[in-house]
């Protein structure tokens, strides 16, 4: 019988030794492609006609594709602080019940008191690197050199924030307080007719350069606002020369593409390619980068001992635009919701020699990637670890430990699944309670299409009652995005 989420774990190394894969080789080298609002069914192993993916697609088939693979949350800061951390947003604070990401300017993000996966793996010897979108903090102590990184090359928010005339979110916030909603919106009216037709200039988001040094941290604007164009193949060079660079030592590359997250950018060499249209030109890149970085690791003889997993914070953005936007397949629902489409996400795991591979249809999620990345390099958390480690799924073709799953936004539990079947206890996209809980059997019904609840009472009581013996159990942390507002007395 599989481990539930009702008691906390705190992971350990016992019985890891055993297995070959950590006998054999030294401590392996990691490398996260962590893209933006990516649909489910985007890629062509995951069942896109039309975009092609054939770096990735070589990735599922040498490795594990995992078909029920889930972030923490619908929206990018609190799912890239799960994957930091290997905590629920709500025991890390890295949430918010009020702005559900954090926003330029912000004087909060990654608090002190996280113990990130880049910190954990640097206490281990490991030289430490990221490429691409933070989004979880743009003041300087929350960057993410001072949070375990050695480097860091990239963007610290959304691509399509810091648009022309948008207001600062304390300013919205302010404005709506006095009840001067119009003004609020204002900011906002061009955003979503900016991404049918995007200029590099309608934008003005930095591009950092930082790092560690003697003195302490380097940190330097080195472009505003930002080629977008350009953006992913830069990335990706960051990342190749990082990796060139410490091939002598084990290393963590986090790459977190800033694509295909709304306005869509692509190089010269991608532009008008795609068969998708410009959705599948960004994607189609993406795919390129990850061969560029697969690649590298082929020629400098360390793709034996690196383990290389691909996946994405949350679902695609359909409510801002569904002709650019990505596709959730036969899921339901999109970026910012808690059906499925919103957090369910095409993930794979590649390691040549070491990973058994196959299609992996048990339960996943980024807060494992975080146990795993750990236990693999000889870490254990002093922090509370809401992940489980893959490694016997990945090594031994053993089930995961975890049977369970929630789904939280704003910082409530709106839905929970054991095994096949989820219930919903709040309407998917507003903070709004239902009446009668909804029950879906997610193997019979991906779609959640056909609510079964009244036809399946027990089944009802029993995930109602693990759901709230798991709410129970997880200490409940002040909401970070929310900070600022307090400070503002809003």
């Amino acid at each position: 019988m599989k481990k539930t989420l009702v008691s906390l774990v705190l992971f350990s190394l016992l019985g890891f030794a055993s297995y070959s894969y950590l006998q054999e080789t030294p401590k392996p080298n990691v490398v996260i492609f962590f893209v933006d609002d990516l649909g489910y069914a985007d890629l062509g192993s995951f069942g896109n006609p039309y975009i092609r993916t054939p770096h990735l697609d070589r990735m599922a088939m040498e490795g594990q594709r995992w078909t029920d693979f889930y972030v923490s949350a619908p929206v990018c800061s609190p799912s890239r602080g799960s994957l930091m951390t290997g905590q629920v947003p709500v025991r890390s604070g890295l949430y918010g019940e009020r702005i559900h990401v954090l926003f330029p300017n912000d004087q909060y993000g990654m608090p002190q008191s996280a113990f990130t996966m880049a910190e954990a793996v640097k206490s281990a010897g490991y030289s430490t690197g990221i490429f691409g979108k933070w989004h979880l903090g743009d003041a300087p102590d929350t960057f993410p050199t001072r949070h375990g990184f050695d480097y860091w090359f990239g963007v610290p928010y959304s691509n399509d924030m810091n648009s022309l005339g948008s207001l600062d979110m304390t300013e919205v916030y302010r404005l709506r307080a006095a009840g001067r909603d119009a003004e609020a919106s204002a900011g906002f009216a061009n955003l979503y007719g900016y991404f049918r037709d995007p200029k590099v200039e309608y934008w003005d988001s930095p591009l950092w350069r930082s790092q560690k040094n003697d003195n302490g941290f380097e940190d330097a604007v080195i472009e505003q606002p930002i080629n977008q164009h350009t953006l992913t193949k830069r990335i990706t060079e960051e990342a190749v020369q990082f990796i060139e660079d410490n091939a002598d030592t084990p290393f963590l590359a986090y790459i977190p593409h800033s694509m295909p997250h709304l306005p869509l950018f692509a190089s010269d060499d991608f532009d008008g390619t795609s068969l998708r249209g410009p959705y599948g030109d960004v994607v189609e890149e993406l795919d390129w980068s990850v061969g560029q970085v697969r690649a590298a690791l082929e020629r400098l003889g360390l793709a034996e001992n690196t383990l290389v997993i691909f996946t994405s914070d949350n679902g695609p953005w359909q409510e801002a635009n569904i002709e650019y936007s990505g596709s959730a397949g036969l899921l339901r629902g999109s970026k910012g919701s808690t059906w499925e489409g919103g957090v369910r996400e095409p993930t794979i795991f590649w390691w040549p020699g070491k990973i058994q591979p196959g299609t992996i249809s048990d339960i996943g999620s980024t807060m494992d990637v975080y146990a795993t990345v750990l236990a693999l390099s000889g870490v254990v958390s002093p922090n509370a670890v809401d992940g489980y480690s893959l490694a016997p799924t990945l090594f031994e073709g053993e089930p995961t430990a975890r049977n369970e799953m929630p789904y939280y936004q704003r910082g409530i539990l709106k839905a929970y699944r054991q095994g096949r079947y989820k219930i919903h206890f709040y309407d998917a996209r507003v903070d709004e309670a239902l009446d009668q809980p909804m029950l879906f059997d997610l193997m019979n019904d991906i779609g959640e299409v056909r609510d079964i609840a009244r036809d399946n009472p027990d089944i009802v009581a029993q995930l109602t009652a693990a759901a709230e013996a798991y709410r129970q159990s997880v200490p409940v942390a002040e909401p970070i995005f929310d900070m600022r507002l307090r400070d503002a007395g809003l």
